[in-house]
């Protein structure tokens, strides 16, 4: 069985317009050992889309506390929970991840409290366990071991790349972060690297053009990696195959995929994929 990746949601940024991706969130298989990494909005149907029974969901990492990367969790566990989910999932995530959950169980406890009762379900607050993420092995059940690295992206304390292996197969996701080297060695020899990416002269374009301020500008710049600076990293960290994912702009639609290719043409010359909402991959 070959390892799958699939980029469920494609855009950096909570903001949803007319014919723009979703935010992020993406499904990893390696050898039918599966996680779901973040969940931006459009997350559920997209983990359906892909084939997977919301019975059987599989663990979930959080790797910050972005809305664009956490604000469907609550929703994804309660409809995994209304669809008969038949054992409890394991979210992993930073500190204060807690906070929100409890907030979600408050804000859905009418509807919970009567599906308990009246259709014989375990409380949804017993079908799911928390654990906070730190640097170093995460998790380890023999099939599937998930590494974290603590990297930068300002003012974020708690923001953490995430490394898969299982099935002899090894894929790393950089988390949204500026330019961070430890990455490097983080990624070695990965089959696969999901690395964020931003166009630094579409962003200030976009930003000139909806009036949004130099505060923006500067928080975008001090806290994601041009792709330019992604593929160079894929390079010294000598992965099979860079994924630009977490896409800034990501909902452009004067951006087109032979921008993003443009910008790493010459810095790498291995195989590149440009994320888009749903795409499959294979390796």
């Amino acid at each position: 069985m070959a390892g799958r990746l699939v980029t469920i949601g494609s855009k950096g940024g909570p903001a949803l317009r007319i014919g723009g991706a979703l935010p992020t969130s993406s499904l990893i298989d390696l050898e039918g050992a599966a996680a779901v990494v973040d969940c931006g909005l459009g997350v559920t149907r997209g983990l359906v889309q892909a084939g997977v029974d919301l019975r059987h969901l599989p663990p979930v990492f959080i790797t910050h506390l972005h809305g664009d990367h956490v604000l469907e969790l609550g929703p994804l566990l309660y409809t995994a929970w209304a669809t008969g989910l038949r054992r409890p999932v394991t979210v992993f995530g930073p500190a204060g991840l807690a906070d929100y959950w409890s907030g979600f169980l408050a804000s859905i406890a009418f509807d919970t409290a009567l599906r308990t009762l009246d259709e014989g379900r375990k409380p949804l607050s017993e079908m799911v366990e928390l654990r906070v993420i730190e640097p170093g092995t995460v998790m380890d059940d023999g099939r599937l071991c998930v590494s974290a690295l603590r990297v930068e992206h300002p003012p974020v304390a708690d923001c953490f790349a995430l490394r898969f292996e299982g099935g002899g197969r090894r894929v790393t996701f950089s988390a949204d972060t500026a330019p961070f080297e430890q990455l490097a060695g983080f990624a070695w020899g990965s089959d696969v690297l999901v690395h964020e990416a931003m166009l630094p002269e579409a962003v200030d374009r976009g930003i000139a053009a909806a009036g949004l301020g130099q505060a923006l500008r500067d928080h975008l710049h001090a806290s994601h990696t041009p792709a330019a600076e992604a593929a160079r990293l894929a390079g010294r960290a000598a992965v099979r195959r860079l994924v630009l994912h977490h896409l800034i702009p990501g909902d452009d639609a004067s951006v087109s995929e032979a921008d993003w290719l443009e910008a790493v043409t010459g810095v790498w010359d291995g195989d590149v994929t440009i994320a888009r909402d749903g795409l499959e991959i294979t390796f």
